[in-house]
């Protein structure tokens, strides 16, 4: 692609400058530039909703789309700025662990670390290096730059603990990764490890699977939205394979009171048996 898009992720929000100064500095350098605003609404300073936002969606672009991506809360300090090419796609953000969840999916070819200050702009401030330094890489890179001009390659950079739910035997132990406008709960669980539990429950007579959030026990799954009855609570397998938590129309979020963080358990349970009153 001789013109790749540049998509933008902040948590700058719409109403200050921020935003327009991120695309001035990139229409500056490059004024062919094709910009995209993915969301600017990541709550403030929140590195593992700017994690997921990203991973949610990067793969729906068209390759060698160039991600800026500006959740950074370490603002000034001493962490490094990335430059990341995957087989695919290019990454620009601090090292913060907010590509966490991207670099476990993706092929990664080459870590940069962003030493070059040839591009960045004159006497960049400390208090606003998306737009100084980070958007101008993101505009140069655009125009056909070579990574390796930007940095040294590198191998450690901040990952995001706790990302994988933890399996055992009968159990899958995660936790809710976001909530959506809906109110519905995304968990980290992927639909793999579901499918396996749910067959495993399949060879145990009458096994069942119960979901546990928020000490309330959800045992309904359905496979679309559209399947559960008004104001029920159930699980499902969403868009992104995740399994989420999902109450039709209306918000699971508010019904649980649950927020991103909380744990989420699947359980296989037998059901206990019945007893039969006798006559005597």
């Amino acid at each position: 692609m001789k013109r790749p898009f540049i998509a933008l992720i902040t948590d700058f929000g719409e109403d200050d400058f921020f935003v327009a100064s991120l695309k001035g500095v990139i229409l500056r350098i490059n004024p062919g530039a094709r910009i995209i605003d993915v969301t600017h609404q990541v709550p403030s300073f929140d590195i593992k909703q700017g994690s997921f936002i990203l991973f949610s969606c990067y793969n729906y672009f068209p390759a060698r789309t160039i991600f800026l991506v500006v959740v950074d809360p370490g603002v000034g300090s001493s962490r490094s700025i990335l430059l990341v090419k995957t087989e695919k796609y290019f990454f620009i953000a601090p090292d913060n662990g907010v590509l966490s969840l991207v670099l476990k999916s993706e092929e990664v070819q080459q870590v940069i670390k962003v030493t070059n200050t040839k591009f960045f702009l004159e006497k960049p401030s400390k208090t606003f290096e998306g737009r100084d330094k980070m958007a101008p890489v993101a505009a140069w890179l655009s125009k056909g730059t070579t990574p390796s001009l930007f940095g040294p390659e590198i191998q450690d950079y901040e990952v995001l603990g706790k990302l994988e739910p933890i399996r055992k035997e009968g159990e899958i132990t995660g936790s809710i990764l976001h909530a959506d406008k809906f109110g519905n709960l995304i968990t980290n669980i992927p639909k793999s490890m579901l499918n396996k539990l749910r067959k495993e429950a399949g060879k145990k007579r009458k096994a069942e699977l119960i979901l546990l959030a928020k000490n309330k026990k959800i045992s309904t799954f359905r496979e679309n939205y559209s399947q559960g009855r008004r104001g029920e609570l159930f699980y499902l397998i969403g868009s992104l394979n995740f399994v989420e938590i999902a109450a039709r129309e209306t918000s699971a979020s508010s019904k649980l009171k649950a927020q991103v963080g909380d744990k989420v358990r699947i359980v296989m349970v037998k059901p206990k048996k019945k007893v039969i009153a006798k006559d005597k």
